[in-house]
C-alpha cells in the first residue's frame, strides 16, 4: 500500500470563516506565511496554491513560501497555453534545484470558460487539454535529457535543440497531481498524472471512477503509477453541534447573488456540475458527515467533512479503504483548521494505518 500523504491549501485571494464577507483575512505576506507555516508545523507534505482569477500569482507565491519554510512542497498549477513549456520547465527545474525538491505541478484547464477567454487564451476546452498532454511531455523531455538539446515537433509546439541549463532534482521529475471530472480531465491523468484528486462525492461513485481510470492508465502502461485522492474541506471541533454551527456559518451570508455567480461563472466545467448535482439531487448531507451546503458558497472542491473529530476521521478512513492515499484538504480559518486537524484528526488516522503516515 503507497504512504498516505496529507495537504493544504493556501487561500490565495484571502481567508475567511464567512462567505458573506469572503475577504475577511486579507491576501499578502503576513496572512500566507502564517497559514504556510501552520501547514508545515501540522505535518502536512504539500501546499496546494490556486490560480483562478482572484487570486495572487500561484508561482510567485510559491517561490517566497519556499523560502519560508523547511520541508512542504508547494502544488503549484500549469496551466496549458499561459507559459512556454521551456520556459516553465526551466522554473520548474529552478524551483527544484534550489528548495531541494519541494515542487510538485498540479494540472488545470481551468474551470471557468469566461475566465480562460478573459485572460486572452483562446484554446477551447478540448484543445486545452490537448496542448497540456504536448506541454508535459515537453516538460518530461526536458528533464530526462541529460542537458542534451531537445528536439520535439509536434502540434503546437516545434522545438530545435531546447536546452535546459538547469537540472531537474526530482528524478525522473517532479510528481504531476491533477483533478477534474471530464473525460479529457481523465485521459491526461492516465497518461501522465502520479496522483488523481477527485472532489468530494460518494464512495460508490469514487470507487467506480478509480476502476475506469486504472483501465485508461492500462492502455499507457501505468495501472501501477496512477494514484488517487480526495480534495475536500473539513470543518471539525471537538463537538459535533459545534462543527456543524461554524459550517452553517461559513454559508449564512451569502447572497442570492453569489449563489448565482458560482452556478453560472463555473457551469461549464464537468466537475463543478457534479458538485451542484450532488447538492440538487441528495441535499445537504451526501453521505453523514459529508455536507455540500459549501457549493453554494464556493466553486471547485466544495463538499465539505464536518463533524467531531471521530466522524471526520471516519469519512476520510472510508475513501482511504477505497484506495484513496492522498488527501488535499482545507478548512476555516486556514491556519486554524491546520492545528484542529493535526491536534484532533491525524492521530485517530495514524492509529488506524500504522505504518503509512509520516507522523
Amino acid at each position: 500500500m503507497r504512504p498516505l500523504e496529507f495537504g493544504w491549501f493556501l487561500p490565495t485571494r484571502g481567508d475567511t470563516d464567512d462567505y458573506g464577507d469572503p475577504l475577511k483575512v486579507a491576501a499578502g505576506s503576513e496572512m500566507f506565511e502564517r497559514v504556510t507555516r501552520a501547514a508545515e508545523d501540522c505535518s502536512f507534505e504539500y501546499m496546494l496554491i490556486p490560480v483562478g482569477h482572484q487570486c495572487w500569482d500561484a508561482w510567485m507565491t510559491a517561490a517566497l513560501m519556499m523560502g519560508r519554510t523547511k520541508s512542504i512542497k508547494m502544488l503549484v498549477a500549469a496551466k496549458p497555453g499561459y507559459i512556454n513549456p521551456v520556459l516553465l520547465a526551466k522554473m520548474i527545474s529552478t524551483c527544484d534545484q534550489l528548495s531541494g525538491g519541494r515542487i510538485a505541478i498540479n494540472l488545470i484547464a481551468g474551470q471557468s470558460e469566461a475566465e480562460i477567454v478573459a485572460e486572452g487564451i483562446k484554446l477551447d476546452k478540448d484543445q486545452r487539454y490537448e496542448v497540456m498532454d504536448e506541454e508535459v511531455e515537453i516538460l518530461k523531455k526536458l528533464w530526462t535529457s541529460d542537458g542534451k538539446p531537445v528536439h520535439h515537433e509536434g502540434k503546437h509546439y516545434t522545438l530545435k535543440g531546447a536546452e535546459l541549463a538547469a537540472p531537474i532534482y526530482q528524478k525522473p521529475y517532479p510528481k504531476f497531481y491533477l483533478g477534474g471530472g471530464s473525460g479529457q480531465a481523465a485521459e491526461i491523468s492516465a497518461k501522465h498524472s502520479d496522483v488523481h484528486l477527485f472532489w468530494g462525492d460518494t464512495t460508490e461513485r469514487i470507487a467506480s471512477n478509480m476502476k475506469e481510470l486504472r483501465v485508461l492508465a492500462a492502455n499507457f502502461g501505468r495501472e501501477d503509477k496512477l494514484g488517487f485522492g480526495m480534495r475536500l474541506q473539513i470543518v471539525c471541533r471537538e463537538k459535533e453541534a459545534d462543527a456543524w454551527e461554524a459550517a452553517e456559518g461559513l454559508i449564512k451570508n451569502i447572497t442570492e447573488e453569489r449563489e448565482r455567480y458560482i452556478r453560472e461563472h463555473y457551469a461549464q466545467s464537468v466537475a463543478n456540475q457534479r458538485v451542484q448535482e450532488l447538492r440538487k439531487t441528495m441535499g445537504d448531507l451526501i453521505a453523514p458527515n459529508l455536507w455540500s451546503g459549501l457549493t453554494r458558497a464556493r466553486p471547485g472542491a466544495g463538499i465539505c467533512i464536518v463533524g467531531n473529530p471521530e466522524q471526520c476521521a471516519n469519512v476520510l478512513q472510508q475513501y482511504i479503504d477505497i484506495g484513496c492515499h492522498s488527501f488535499c484538504l482545507s478548512g476555516y480559518l486556514h491556519d486554524a483548521e491546520a492545528w484542529r486537524f493535526k491536534k484532533m484528526v491525524r492521530p485517530i488516522l495514524a492509529e488506524r494505518n500504522k505504518g503509512r503516515m509520516v507522523a
